[in-house]
């Protein structure tokens, strides 16, 4: 299972480099998939899937009382968009992607960062 925590952690960390580098590759992405269902289920499936992964394998991470929490905040996440509904979570990710522009790169780092943590805890 722990596995599947670094892929993912792995995974954000390229993306946050990504976003580094050329953020219009991810946000503009993310721009033309704003309207479709799926963004929306992902958004939430993803974050219900890592959050019960990180409860469930906190204890074998380096830092168990971080990932926990990190766990719970993503679970709750995932609830936060279900009962958001689908206009108000379209319109969340639109003024979400207008603070593309000033603040992409930031973002991305924090992304880089948050990445790198969640590999390291767990290797």
């Amino acid at each position: 299972m722990t596995f599947v925590i670094i892929i993912f952690g792995a995974l954000t960390l390229v993306a946050g480099i990504a976003i580094v580098l050329n953020p219009e590759v991810i946000f503009g992405l993310l721009r033309n998939n704003v309207d479709k269902l799926l963004l929306h289920i992902l958004a939430v499936v993803v974050r219900l899937v890592l959050g019960a992964l990180l409860i469930y394998q906190s204890g074998v991470s380096k830092y168990p009382l971080a990932i926990e929490i990190i766990g719970w905040l993503s679970l709750v996440a995932a609830i936060f968009f279900v009962v958001l509904g689908r206009n108000n979570f379209k319109r969340l990710m639109s003024w979400a992607l207008s603070l593309a522009k000033p603040f992409g790169r930031v973002g991305g780092i924090i992304a880089v960062a948050f990445g790198g943590f969640l590999v390291y805890a767990f290797l």
